[in-house]
């Protein structure tokens, strides 16, 4: 299966999107045929964040029609699904529908970690990232650092020690009522804001580890706001663009610290706060003042939130992982 021609069908349903993709490889060339996301967006706004039971019975609804739109005309020759990590009850929709499909059209099946699918999304343009690659991974279930030497060698370098980022954006953005989802609500709000008008603290920055840690900062902006006797929307978007620079300074620096201790060929971003306009602006000045060739590779911006596309990618450089319907299971806890 490595060097015929094939077609990957990729579900992911480990959260609030429900996504199907077709990936098409033929030797060493990748393509992507189709890429279906159903957005809960608006099911989720009025609770201000996901709510698990309503976004498993929405995945029930669209599993059927998102993957059926991505299959329009095409015959897929092996499946990809999300196992983990993420919410159970979501995780479930998706991993069972792939397993069926599986069964039922007697296709092999690769599990795939959400985290690897993130990692991937760098790998859906060329040029592609070299190795060995230093890889940001920020979102709103996980913050880390990877060390990838090889498509066969991914090492963690440190993870969330308490929030991830991208869970920080949405409470903070929620704390200051700016709206859901609330890392784009924040970071429009950040624009209009002066980054330099609260001085919040940078966790961790001095440790030598490669760990984060976001909880400290977005407690730091609620008792900023306990202060203030009135949010006006100069102060919510002052607050915004502080916070998001005290964010974004942790970030770069942690990924500048291990790029000097790893000297990677290429620095990666990737996960929905990659969509981040700052973020992809400042670090790629930084990566680009460091005193050795390095490249910097962003996913394009309809691959940094989640998506199935990403997960078909990956599965695209492990199809010796394929399985057997019956051994493929969810796991909300799953490690990369």
């Amino acid at each position: 299966m490595e060097n015929k021609p094939i077609k990957i069908l990729a579900i992911e349903t480990s959260c609030d999107e429900t996504a199907a993709a077709v990936i098409g490889k033929s030797g060493g060339d990748i393509k992507i045929l189709s890429n279906v996301v159903a957005s809960q967006i608006e099911l989720h706004k009025k609770y201000g964040g996901v709510f698990p039971e309503h976004a498993s019975r929405a995945h029930v609804e669209k599993i059927i029609p998102v993957v059926s739109e991505a299959l329009e005309n095409i015959d897929p020759d092996i499946i990809a699904v999300t196992t983990g990590p993420g919410l159970i009850g979501s995780l479930l929709i998706g991993v069972n529908f792939a397993k069926t499909y599986a069964y039922a059209h007697k296709l092999p099946i690769i599990g795939i970690n959400h985290w690897t699918g993130h990692i991937y999304s760098n790998w859906a343009k060329k040029p592609y990232p070299q190795f060995p690659a230093l890889i940001l991974i920020a979102s709103g279930g996980h913050t880390g650092l990877v060390l990838m030497k090889s498509h066969k060698d991914i090492q963690p370098l440190g993870g969330t020690l308490d929030d991830a980022a991208g869970e920080a954006f949405d409470k903070v953005a929620k704390l200051l009522d700016l709206g859901y989802p609330g890392g784009p609500a924040l970071s429009k709000a950040a624009e209009k804001g002066n980054p330099k008008a609260y001085n919040f603290p940078r966790s961790m920055l001095k440790r030598k580890d490669f760990d984060f840690s976001f909880s400290g900062l977005k407690t730091a902006v609620l008792y900023e706001t306990k202060k203030i006797k009135k949010l006006t929307s100069k102060i919510k978007n002052d607050l915004a663009a502080s916070f998001q620079q005290a964010v974004i300074d942790i970030l770069v620096g942690k990924t500048i610290q291990a790029a000097y201790e790893f000297k990677p060929k290429s620095i990666c971003l990737c996960g929905g706060v990659s969509a981040n306009k700052e973020l992809r602006g400042q670090l790629s000045s930084v990566v680009g003042k460091l005193p050795w060739r390095t490249s910097f590779h962003l996913p394009p911006m309809e691959l940094t939130t989640d998506n199935a596309t990403m997960i078909g990618l990956a599965a695209a450089y492990y199809l010796n992982k394929a399985a057997t319907y019956d051994k493929i299971s969810a796991d909300p806890n799953l490690k990369l």
